[in-house]
């Protein structure tokens, strides 16, 4: 696969998976860099998100996992919780992934991971949820 497809099906991908709040992060990087933008595209989700090893809800679970660990991701993490529900994640399994985390990241880590999680859920209607 050349650059330009690896690109096309990444952003095709990106758009699948993470929808408007995706293509925002992309446009956001346009004026300040644009490389960035297409290595997000073009890397992450063209080459990364694209493989067929894992269904795209069991990346999203290692995703949330990951930029928990890390702490201070919590604009990454809104956009992968809302990833998570759109490739069908329920808010329950987000929850009890994020709980989950605590045991290995740190109570800290995974309630800022919640707090981001109890925000995409109120925003997209799904709240009460209980785990």
């Amino acid at each position: 696969m050349n650059h330009d497809d690896t690109y096309a099906q990444g952003l095709e991908t990106l758009r699948r998976i993470d929808g408007e709040a995706g293509q925002r992060v992309v446009d956001s990087l346009a004026d300040i860099s644009p490389a960035l933008a297409e290595q997000i595209v073009s890397w992450a989700f063209g080459t990364m998100y694209s493989r067929e090893e894992l269904p795209p809800r069991d990346r999203q679970l290692v995703t949330l996992g990951a930029l928990t660990a890390l702490g201070g991701c919590e604009p990454q993490l809104d956009v992968h919780v809302n990833a998570a529900l759109n490739v069908g994640l329920t808010p329950t399994e987000v929850t009890e992934a994020l709980l989950h985390t605590a045991v290995y990241c740190g109570i800290p880590r995974s309630l800022n991971a919640m707090f981001v999680a109890k925000k995409v859920f109120a925003e997209r209607g799904l709240l009460p949820v209980t785990s």
